[in-house]
């Protein structure tokens, strides 16, 4: 069993060390958002859904500018 891995085990060490973490998140947080939805009826809510919660936008709009 080793031996058929033994090219990804290795590559694991090398300098780059990528992995796949941030995807797996972002799938998660996905998830997550299908579950408290129960479903979405409609894909483009719930395309609107992920870009709401996932996509980092600023929705408070700046009421006071630096103070200095």
């Amino acid at each position: 069993m080793i031996k058929r891995h033994l090219y990804g085990v290795l590559n694991y060490f090398s300098a780059a060390r990528i992995t796949n973490a941030a995807a797996e998140g972002l799938n998660s947080k996905i998830q997550t958002i299908k579950k408290m939805a129960y479903g979405y009826r409609n894909r483009e809510h719930f395309k609107t859904a992920i870009y709401f919660h996932c996509g980092g936008l600023q929705l408070y709009p700046a009421t006071h500018g630096i103070p200095g």
